[in-house]
């Protein structure tokens, strides 16, 4: 397979909907293109996002595709032709009105947040016009590297409103890998949010043999990073250390208990060369539990090179 047609096939990979053999061409080329799987990576991402968003429509929509609907019943017409749509800013005023409508003592504050809503958006898309002065007793930052989100709003009464923010300031940090405080923020920035991130974060990493730091991060991201992307680049540079215990600890787990096929595969070719009681074991439970065939089969044919058994005893 080439990667344009992997890329076509990831959705229909997500759902079950390829063929065995389809499937196993797919395992494949993850197993050799790290650029594929990062890809595949991004678009569960996008697909899990877009699972979650729900729209509901409006209330007063559904009312006037009832009354279409009733009235072509009626007469046997064509439902009535419907006026032009409604710009986004028409039904934000709208939608406005109708939250504040009928609740009396709550339409000041309600209007409150209403105008901070208004500055937004108009802050947001309008073209700039230079930063703001004071309000009222508290400026308000303007600066890029200045992150500020609203905890409350409250209306102060004499037409003032008080706004309670919380805001956080970006700071750019330099030194080298042996500052102990530099090597605390680069594990941090590897178990962070941000998978590019921590795809970066490996290759700052020294070599794991000389600092246990640096083992500690990539054993980690190896044995619990949800990206499939992070974890075949941690395994990578763990890979020449695949004898030290830690590693090989780790490698067992992740033989056992990886999501994703194509790093299951690798780890086998890399156990391999530890022929022993233990990786005898190992792979005989994997054969008994591997629901993909490719790497089934794989670990089926080291057992019978090594003239041991396929089942557990």
């Amino acid at each position: 397979m080439t990667c344009d047609s992997v890329k076509k096939l990831i959705p229909l990979y997500y759902y079950g909907d390829l063929t065995p053999e389809e499937e196993d061409l797919f395992d494949e080329h993850l197993h050799e293109c790290t650029a594929c799987t990062a890809e595949m990576e991004r678009q569960r991402v996008l697909a899990a996002a877009l699972d979650r968003r729900r729209m509901e429509p409006p209330p007063m929509l559904l009312e006037e595709c009832r009354a279409d609907l009733m009235a072509a019943i009626a007469s046997g017409a064509h439902p009535a032709v419907r006026p032009p749509a409604k710009s986004p800013w028409t039904l934000f005023l709208e939608a406005l009105n109708l939250s504040v409508a009928g609740f009396g003592r709550l339409r000041q504050p309600a209007g409150a947040v209403a105008l901070i809503a208004i500055g937004f958006f108009a802050a947001r898309f309008a073209p700039s016009v230079g930063s703001f002065g004071n309000v009222g007793t508290m400026g308000l930052a303007s600066a890029d590297n200045v992150l500020s989100s609203v905890r409350s709003v409250n209306n102060v009464g004499n037409g003032q409103v008080q706004i309670v923010l919380d805001e956080t300031q970006r700071r750019q940090v330099q030194g080298r890998l042996d500052d102990p405080n530099i090597q605390k923020l680069i594990m941090a920035a590897s178990r962070g949010d941000n998978a590019a991130v921590r795809v970066e974060t490996v290759d700052l990493l020294p070599n794991p043999a000389q600092a246990p730091w640096a083992m500690d991060s990539l054993l980690n991201m190896l044995a619990n990073d949800p990206n499939d992307g992070v974890r075949l680049k941690a395994f990578a540079a763990l890979k020449p250390l695949a004898g030290d215990p830690r590693v090989s600890k780790t490698l067992a787990q992740v033989l056992l208990s990886d999501p994703n096929p194509a790093m299951r595969d690798q780890v086998i070719d890399t156990m391999v060369s530890q022929r022993n009681d233990a990786m005898v074991g190992l792979l005989q439970v994997l054969v008994q539990r591997e629901e993909n065939l490719g790497v089934r089969q794989k670990a089926s044919k080291v057992l019978k090179d090594w003239n041991a058994s396929i089942a557990t005893f």
